[in-house]
């Protein structure tokens, strides 16, 4: 009797383990969402942003918070503000360790893939989406949100990781091709409506002409760089995506050490080697450059544009420095002007697991709270930014800001609408790299392979294939790329599992449930025997 009712205990632990692990592989259960909200207790929701010392972006966090908190007064949120997203990034590694997560923080995909290393640390956010009461666009919230089929799909695209989504997307960008026209046309050419890498690389080259004086033909200063990259990982990236070349795989697998890549730094030599192409790491930022009329080509993201051309609301130097010249705003450069390829960039925002469920669904009410119309808009009127909803995109507002481009200086800036109208012209043009834990360090080595080719060049080192296979080791081992695959396990299996199909569920639930009656059926049978 005692062998049958270890074996009937023992048959019931593995049901009740099998019937746990249904929810993620990590054997943690799924965030299960409140049959209500409530609003009888308090919440602090901690929520960490980023702000670039932007005080008009301050006061758009400000009034977001204070709009929420008028609606939900049991809920008070916490605003810490970071100048960089790195800084978040280590902050929340930190503290994972000591489950002292925020609440709500600003972040990227690539990022958030890292904290899920973490147990259970991350809350899978499909089920909140769609949650009819709660979730994007639900009955019970006090404010209008947009419903799931109202976020730019390709944008709600970028938040998945694996099979599941773990953000919202909160404000997109890409990258563009600011352009001194005026140099241009003094060159003798004319800017295309599509750019290609070669009329950037030949009107570089062009424009190093100096007079008997020393100054340069085209600028007539001593100081020109016609062509400044602000983000090196990006060009990287995205020169390999354009020449649908191999970067790195869903699972990991780091691909970018490959003849296509050592082109494209052969390329890069040569240009540096006749002064006609820098770095914002190695020179300082290309906008700077451009306004004071010593660079022809600048590429920063469309957010930056507020920082670009002799009318820019923002500058880093002096009135008597800038320069006058007419600028105009193309995609990056292309090596198919029939298949355009740009990088998608922009913060989503993430919410964190805790103990509690009605901790995480305030967290996720504030979350939302990001995506109503005048956040949105907002916010996008600061800077280059695209609003991250269709909802905003067509709401009569921003379409009124949009048609005033040019109107001042300042607001409706024509370069930063410009910026704008770009980016969601070219929306379906968008990609993002694929996102796993060490998706960032293999980020960061794309735009360190350009950046030592550069360095190297300057410093009058011979860059060829011994130098080539040195740097790719060299890389290799700094950022540790080797060891990514090795650590995809556990984060992948997590990603891609998802939730068992009903039926499974449903079959899993009976068969706990016949256990269950048979131990009890069999400690009736043991009570009973005791009193005999």
């Amino acid at each position: 009797m005692k062998t049958k009712r270890l074996l009937v205990l023992a048959l019931l632990l593995a049901c009740c383990l099998l019937m746990t692990g249904c929810h993620g592989s990590d054997g943690s259960a799924a965030f299960a969402i409140p049959q209500q909200f409530d609003t009888n207790r308090q919440f602090e929701v901690s929520f960490w942003a980023k702000n670039d010392t932007n005080k008009t972006q301050t006061a758009i966090y400000e009034k977001a918070i204070a709009d929420f908190e008028a609606l939900y007064p049991n809920i008070k949120i916490n605003l810490r503000l970071y100048t960089d997203y790195g800084r978040i990034y280590n902050d929340v590694i930190t503290n994972i360790a000591t489950n002292t997560t925020p609440n709500v923080c600003i972040t990227y995909p690539d990022h958030i893939a890292t904290y899920l290393t973490g147990n259970n640390v991350v809350a899978t956010l499909d089920e909140l989406f769609t949650d009819a009461r709660y979730g994007l666009g639900g009955s019970e919230l006090r404010f209008d949100s947009p419903k799931v089929d109202e976020v730019v799909p390709q944008f709600l695209q970028e938040c998945m990781i694996g099979s599941h989504y773990y953000a919202l997307p909160f404000m997109r960008s890409t990258e563009a091709l600011y352009i001194n026209k005026t140099m241009v046309e003094k060159l003798g050419y004319t800017v295309p409506d599509v750019v290609t890498w070669d009329f950037v690389w030949e009107v570089s080259d062009a424009a190093m002409a100096k007079g008997p004086d020393g100054n340069y033909l085209v600028n007539g200063q001593k100081v020109l760089i016609p062509f400044i990259y602000k983000s090196t990982d990006n060009m990287m990236i995205q020169m390999l995506k354009q020449l649908d070349a191999p970067y790195s795989t869903a699972n990991g697998e780091v691909l970018i050490f490959n003849d296509i890549t050592k082109e494209i730094l052969y390329t890069i030599r040569d240009h540096v080697q006749n002064g006609a192409f820098s770095t914002f790491k190695i020179s300082s930022y290309p906008g700077n450059f451009l306004n004071a009329g010593q660079c022809i080509f600048a590429v920063d993201s469309t957010a930056g544009a507020t920082w670009m051309g002799t009318n820019a609301p923002h500058m880093d130097i002096s009135a008597d420095q800038v320069a006058e010249f007419e600028l105009v705003i193309r995609t990056i450069p292309q090596f198919d002007t029939g298949n355009q390829k740009m990088i998608s960039q922009g913060p989503s925002v993430c919410v964190f697991n805790k103990e509690d469920p009605q901790q995480v669904l305030a967290s996720w009410l504030f979350t939302q709270y990001l995506l109503t119309n005048e956040v949105q808009i907002s916010y996008s009127q600061t800077e280059g930014y695209v609003p991250v909803t269709l909802k905003a995109q067509q709401d009569a507002v921003y379409q009124d800001y949009l048609s005033r481009k040019g109107e001042d200086n300042d607001m409706y800036y024509s370069i930063k609408l410009d910026a704008s109208e770009l980016l969601m012209a070219h929306t379906g043009d968008t990609f993002v790299t694929p996102v796993f834990n060490g998706s960032a360090s293999l980020r960061d080595a794309a735009g360190q392979l350009i950046e030592e080719v550069a360095k190297s060049v300057r410093r009058k080192k011979t860059v060829d294939e011994a130098f080539m296979t040195s740097l790719y080791a060299q890389i290799n081992s700094l950022y540790r790329l080797d060891q990514i695959g090795s650590q995809q396990g556990s984060i992948d299996t997590k990603a891609d599992l998802g939730p068992l199909p009903g039926t499974a569920v449903t079959l899993l639930c009976a068969l706990g449930t016949v256990w269950v009656l048979i131990g009890l059926y069999v400690l009736r049978r043991a009570l009973k025997a005791k009193k005999h």
